[in-house]
């Protein structure tokens, strides 16, 4: 893909991999001319299938993956309070934990997706499991093990900020040194549930070992009153955040939703580099609203896109980008007609080189990039009549599930074929 206005095909074209990364794409006659360097080269021929970037799936809980598709009709606070908590609460124990993660693993090999920023849970041992599960399977990954010491349920409020950034720590260098993909990630929950003391060591954190932060950022009315409430000295929700040192002033910061944010929270959002991971599903699913995507790339800001499970309902990249169009239309039609539609271009962009310039290099098929690959079959969706590449793709992303996938490559390495 050249830009985010430009989806770019090659009719029965070849993709060239040295190493781990691309070395190019080529026409078919082009790629025939190339010379063979040596007897390990390989030339694996998928046919008919299209061949896409991977995907990066900025913003997902793992642990509550396995109550997606409950609560669908709540709001994000008392989602969070009748679902999501209680589930959590389930990750002390570390055999659930394990079948738990393991259910997840299983559908994310089949997914399109390729790298993903996961929060865990507060417990250090499950969410290293998770960071282990995860390095094995192949996956390049940020994994964190959640901060929350104030405003939180009983079994998952950590009893004081110093034990929650010890065991932070401790889980820190044990993923730096027991695992070899996924890297750690600090995971304040949000504003509201960590006390100034946990933000400030955090921010200590941050720069101690030159780490990346995720974190929730202006998702829902209720919970940006709530931060209003808690913190009214601050100019807006990120800044708090940035207050301690979490906002990208000293390393990579990734904020989903992003939907209420107003001109002060976007303006050092750019100042900062902050990535967006834009949540489509989960802000239709919990109420939350709808960002105003358009208006954020007229900022220059950087976006990609999250399924955040559960708050959203499916682990799909290919449903992200259908929510990503639809509720683009909706804002276009009921808030905002000055601001267009996402085009499907757009949507695809944001799910491959938007969200995975976090990692940095990968989405795309430029030299250089790492050879995060997806094979996709869309034989099981007949058409009557002759269908473009980028035809093919944008009905494949509407219309097909993880079924589709016939092979998914990382760091070109095969991590994934689809049963015969």
């Amino acid at each position: 893909m050249a830009d985010r206005q430009t989806l770019c095909t090659i009719r029965h074209g070849c993709l060239a991999i040295q190493g781990n990364t691309v070395e190019g794409v080529y026409k078919e006659k082009e790629f025939q001319k190339l010379t063979i360097h040596s007897d390990k080269d390989t030339v694996t021929d998928y046919g008919d299938c299209l061949i896409i970037p991977g995907m990066t799936d900025l913003h997902l809980h793992a642990p509550q993956y396995a109550f997606r598709g409950l609560g669908m009709d709540c709001e994000l606070l008392d989602w969070l309070e009748k679902h999501a908590f209680q589930e959590e609460k389930k990750y002390s124990d570390l055999e659930y934990a394990g079948r738990a993660y393991r259910m997840f693993l299983n559908d994310l090999q089949k997914s399109p997706t390729t790298r993903a920023c996961l929060f865990g849970t507060v417990h250090k041992e499950s969410s290293l499991l998770l960071a282990k599960l995860l390095d094995s399977a192949g996956y390049p990954a940020y994994v964190g093990k959640v901060n929350m010491d104030k405003n939180s349920p009983d079994g998952l409020q950590e009893q004081s900020a110093e034990i929650s950034v010890n065991d932070t720590r401790w889980f820190i260098e044990k993923v730096q040194s027991e695992c070899h993909l996924v890297k750690p990630i600090l995971t304040p929950r949000f504003v509201p549930s960590c006390s100034n003391l946990l933000l400030e060591e955090l921010g200590e954190l941050c720069q101690e070992y030159a780490l990346p932060v995720q974190s929730h950022l202006s998702e829902n009315p209720k919970e940006t009153q709530l931060v209003r409430k808690l913190f009214p000295n601050s100019h807006f929700y990120g800044d708090i955040y940035h207050h301690f040192g979490l906002f990208g002033s000293h390393s990579p910061a990734v904020m989903a939703h992003c939907v209420y944010s107003g001109e002060e929270e976007l303006a050092k959002i750019k100042e900062n580099g902050v990535f967006i991971a834009h949540c489509p599903n989960s802000n239709t699913s919990l109420a939350s609203g709808i960002a105003p995507i358009q208006k954020y790339w007229d900022y220059g800001l950087s976006i990609g896109l999250g399924t955040d499970i559960a708050g959203g309902f499916s682990l799909s990249m290919f449903r992200a980008i259908q929510d990503a169009v639809s509720v683009s239309k909706l804002y276009w039609r009921l808030v905002d007609s000055s601001l267009p539609p996402l085009t499907f271009s757009q949507a695809f962009y944001m799910a491959t080189a938007g969200g995975g310039a976090f990692f940095p290099k990968t989405g795309t098929f430029l030299p250089g990039y790492e050879a995060d690959v997806v094979v996709l079959d869309d034989s099981g969706l007949p058409c009557p009549f002759p269908l473009s590449p980028e035809e093919r793709l944008e009905r494949l992303c509407f219309l097909a599930d993880s079924d589709v996938v016939a092979a998914k490559y990382i760091q070109g390495r095969l991590v994934y074929a689809r049963p015969l």
